[in-house]
C-alpha cells in the first residue's frame, strides 16, 4: 500500500527532473527511514514504475531520457562498488597468516 501511495506522490507533485524531491522530504512525508524509502523505490523500480533520481532527488520520470541517465548513474555505482571489492580482496594478502581458509558460506570470497 505505501509503495503505491509513494508512486502515486510522485507520479502527481514530483513529475520530471525539475520537480524532484530530496529523500529527506520523502522519509518525512511518508514517516519512513532513508533505507525503507531506497527499499521502496527500488521495489518500485523493479516492478517497472519510472521512478528517477540525479543530484536534486526522487522524481516520476517524465521522458525516456530521465531514466536512461538514472540507468547510467546507477551503472557507475556499480562500478564503483565492483573496484571497492576489488582492493578489499587485494588487502586480503595483509591477513595471510598461512592457516587454512574456508570459503564464506554462501557466497564468492575469491
Amino acid at each position: 500500500m505505501l509503495k503505491e501511495q509513494l508512486a502515486e506522490y510522485l507520479h502527481r507533485y514530483h513529475h520530471g527532473a525539475e520537480n524532484a524531491v530530496t529523500s529527506k522530504m520523502m522519509e518525512y512525508t511518508f514517516h519512513v527511514s532513508g533505507k525503507e524509502l531506497r527499499d521502496l523505490v527500488n521495489a518500485l523500480r523493479r516492478e517497472g514504475i519510472p521512478i528517477a533520481s540525479d543530484q536534486s532527488g526522487y522524481f516520476y520520470a517524465k521522458t525516456e531520457a530521465e531514466v536512461r541517465l538514472t540507468i547510467r548513474h546507477m551503472k557507475s555505482r556499480i562500478s564503483g562498488i565492483s573496484a571497492a571489492i576489488t582492493g578489499l580482496k587485494r588487502s586480503l594478502t595483509a591477513f595471510d597468516d598461512t592457516q587454512i581458509r574456508l570459503p564464506l558460506e554462501g557466497g564468492d570470497d575469491s
